[in-house]
């Protein structure tokens, strides 16, 4: 099926990019840079702020007791007037939007995340898509273990659509 294939490869891209890496609901924001500290819960991110200053730092925490979740924060380009709905509710075009992916942050169930791809830090003003892309239903251990396993390519594991199929996107401004 043409769109789980286009999900998969956008689940593996973003894998993909963590593991080349060195081994909802919207609040206000924050005019000076600091720690932003972010949870999810299954399938939705809780305590993002709409705006944070440049500099800012996020953190990640996983509520949920079973799935693995991340925090992919892409950079989204100064003439992209789609909101996030509108990116999300088309897979094909979130694949050309992984090179400008500023960091990225995973957390397995009930644990803190660490960053796999940059360090948290959004450092560039400008609108920020913030998605979950690990495969729904994914075994956290067996997905972590074929990510470190796979020497840049895909992990190899079964897991449902994407995350953010699941709602488990949102948006973040990055003001200067």
């Amino acid at each position: 099926m043409k769109t789980t294939s286009c999900r998969r490869r956008i689940s593996t891209i973003v894998l993909a990019a963590a593991v080349l890496a060195p081994l909802s609901a919207c609040g206000g924001g924050s005019s000076e840079p600091g720690t932003v500290a972010i949870s999810t819960v299954d399938y939705a991110f809780e305590d993002l702020p709409s705006t944070v200053a440049a500099g800012s730092t996020l953190t990640l925490t996983n509520k949920a007791e079973t799935e693995l979740h991340e925090l992919v924060a892409i950079r989204l380009s100064d003439d992209e007037d789609r909101s996030a709905a509108d990116i999300v509710a088309n897979p094909e075009d979130l694949v050309g939007l992984f090179p400008d992916v500023e960091t990225v942050l995973i957390a397995p169930p009930g644990e803190d995340g660490e960053p796999v791809v940059g360090t948290g830090t959004l450092n560039k003003p400008g609108r920020y898509l913030i998605i979950c892309a690990i495969p729904t239903g994914a075994d956290p251990d067996e997905y972590l273990a074929a990510a470190a396993e796979s020497e840049g390519g895909p992990p190899d594991v079964p897991g449902g659509p994407p995350h953010f199929v699941q709602g488990m996107y949102g948006e973040i401004t990055v003001s200067e």
